[in-house]
């Protein structure tokens, strides 16, 4: 029976029971040398002892093997945990590969970055990892991959063997990558001796995080991009206090600012910008700040027709359904759709019309001074244009977002001919009902776009 077993980092008191049960009942115990100060006072005196240096761990795995082997009680010692850059995979390795009927057991010890953390208050309070420096047996090209990695993933970062009188650039080349991913005043600590009279914790910056200071005894904590030093502590949010918003709402508005902060740079009106983000959020597309186009201040003109409960007209129903009746009751608009009337059927069979295009005749005559808005039918936008340009319809505006391949192009060209009516609509093939909703939406909300600090 072996048991590799973890003493902690230094201090008796860090000896977790079990650990000091498995070294009081061992009849070997293998391990450095210098580790043996830590467990005389619970060692069997009739225990052998064997101390080596610290190049020699896989000696220590033979020799533990073979004591093993003829059936002694072996301990393996080291300091932290046993499992983490320890004794551990050692000596399971060599087990395994000689395919020994040994059993083999960890018993867990606290480790140096577990330590760190409860030194340092909460700096491991989110995603964390642990990187060792030693290229002794890993290859540097392997380690520098593993920090960059965790260097762009912002992780909090333990360092195992920072430094020592031959690795001496190792730390120097991690701090020049992780100034590339992370902040220069990221809080980082220097530990030392951690659980040991000589104890000493210097809390710096990631900039000024001076290489020489760091040495074989030593443990770096690196902080992520939200770590903060309060007075003697370093915390790491999880979030608690900045949960995700859990109303739709919230949702929304939350959905907004992310928008906002991913704009490209642009130089749109705020009112036509505030239309686009709507667009945006729609489709989850940001190349729609580039499909809508709308004449000058069109969504600022609307804005104020719909508070005063100006009347919209639409093509389909599924535009109707799309504008938010919270808006609508608000401010007591009413929404006409005559896809569906009866009059609207009899005529569009009887001339061979669209029914969209003779429901759209229909709300004309009713409605001349209403924003018209089509989501859909092309054919509902050529008549609303042609009726403008002949001079028996003049209304509040015209929104186009007909989708599809036949007569889209053809009749947003012609609304963009409009120059004395305020139009928008989106651009190409594009378009639908949700989207032409979507700039009603934008109309009746205006105010909000002052919440979001939009800067051109």
């Amino acid at each position: 029976m072996i048991k590799v077993v973890g003493l902690g980092p230094g201090h008796q008191k860090y000896i977790i029971p079990m650990a000091s049960l498995a070294v009081a009942e061992a009849t070997v115990i293998i391990g450095y040398h210098y580790y043996f100060q830590f467990i005389q006072h619970i060692i069997n005196p009739n225990a052998v002892c064997i101390g080596k240096e610290l190049s020699e761990e896989e000696k220590r795995a033979e020799i533990a093997v073979e004591y093993a082997l003829k059936g002694e009680n072996v301990v393996v010692i080291g300091s932290g945990d046993a499992s983490i850059y320890a004794m551990a995979s050692l000596v399971y390795q060599k087990v395994a590969e000689d395919k020994l009927d040994v059993e083999v057991e960890t018993v867990p010890g606290i480790s140096a970055f577990i330590t760190a953390g409860s030194k340092l208050g909460a700096i491991l309070g989110h995603d964390f990892c642990c990187i060792s420096l030693s290229d002794l047996m890993t290859p540097w090209t392997t380690i520098e991959k593993r920090i960059k990695a965790a260097a762009i993933g912002d992780f909090v970062t333990g360092l195992y063997n920072p430094r020592s009188k031959k690795r001496y650039w190792q730390l120097k080349a991690l701090k020049d990558i992780y100034l590339q991913h992370r902040a220069a005043n990221t809080p980082v600590a220097i530990c030392k001796q951690l659980g040991r009279e000589e104890e000493q914790i210097t809390i710096i910056t990631l900039g000024d995080l001076n290489v020489e200071d760091v040495d074989m005894f030593s443990v770096v904590m690196i902080g992520n991009s939200q770590t903060f030093k309060y007075k003697k502590n370093l915390i790491t949010p999880r979030g608690y206090l900045d949960r995700k918003p859990v109303t739709g709402q919230e949702i929304q508005v939350a959905s907004f600012k992310e928008i906002t902060n991913n704009l490209p740079p642009n130089n749109l009106d705020k009112d036509h910008l505030w239309a686009a983000i709507r667009c945006i959020h729609t489709s989850g597309d940001f190349e729609y700040i580039k499909y809508l186009e709308t004449s000058k201040n069109a969504i600022l003109k609307w804005h104020d027709y719909l508070k005063k409960g100006g009347t919209i007209v639409t093509d389909v129903t599924m535009v109707q359904a799309g504008i938010t009746k919270a808006f609508t009751g608000k401010y007591n608009n009413q929404i006409v759709c005559l896809l569906n009337d009866p009059e609207a059927l009899e005529i569009a069979t009887k001339e061979g019309l669209t029914r969209s295009q003779v429901g759209i005749k229909l709300a004309a005559k009713k409605h001349p001074e209403a924003l018209f808005v089509v989501g859909n039918a092309p054919t509902a936008l050529i008549e609303i244009v042609d009726q403008i340009h002949e001079g028996t319809l003049q209304p509040t505006g015209v929104i186009g977002a007909p989708v599809g391949f036949i007569n889209v192009i053809e009749s947003k060209e012609r609304l963009k001919m409009l120059s004395n009516t305020p139009y928008a609509l989106i651009k190409e093939k594009r378009g639908g009902s949700n989207f032409a909703a979507a700039i009603v939406n934008a109309a009746f909300t205006l105010d909000e776009v002052e919440k979001l600090e939009l800067t051109n």
